[in-house]
């Protein structure tokens, strides 16, 4: 069975997060690509946060259909024609980029292969989401994480 992998040509795992990606520059939301995703995947859920911030949430895409592998191009807007995302801990719907207020954190990108849809509509609240994945069956996970210092 091959690896459940997740990777963006953004920047490299453990690297630092260029700052077009933050509050500090266009504050898009970086491209993402992943393979390998079980055979039994039935829905793909992301969920992006900040450790170093008590798990602060900053984006949340679901119910991407199961495939093994696949893209999230840069740049995703909250049109009603893009994939259905959450209400990130910034209030807003779709990416918040990393806005450390000081210091170096880490930002964790977890894609979880679920063996079905999560049920939820429109743009559920980061900690329902957080709730619904709790419940749901988590067939395997893949996870991409990096850094960001503002300033730097």
């Amino acid at each position: 069975m091959p690896e459940f992998t997740l990777s963006s040509t953004a920047f490299r795992a453990g690297g630092s997060i260029p700052r077009q990606y933050t509050c500090d520059g266009e504050d898009a939301s970086p491209d993402l690509a992943w393979q390998g995703a079980p055979a039994t995947t039935g829905a793909l859920v992301l969920v992006v946060d900040d450790p170093d911030a008590r798990g602060f949430v900053h984006w949340t895409v679901l119910n991407m259909t199961g495939s093994e592998g696949g893209t999230l191009p840069t740049g995703i807007s909250a049109s009603p024609d893009a994939p259905q995302q959450g209400t990130n801990d910034f209030g807003k719907v779709g990416w918040g980029g990393p806005c450390p207020p000081s210091g170096t954190h880490h930002y964790r990108f977890t894609l979880y292969a679920l063996d079905a849809p999560l049920p939820l509509l429109d743009a559920p609240k980061s900690a329902e989401v957080r709730r619904a994945l709790e419940s749901a069956t988590v067939v395997d996970t893949a996870t991409l994480e990096a850094t960001y210092r503002r300033g730097g």
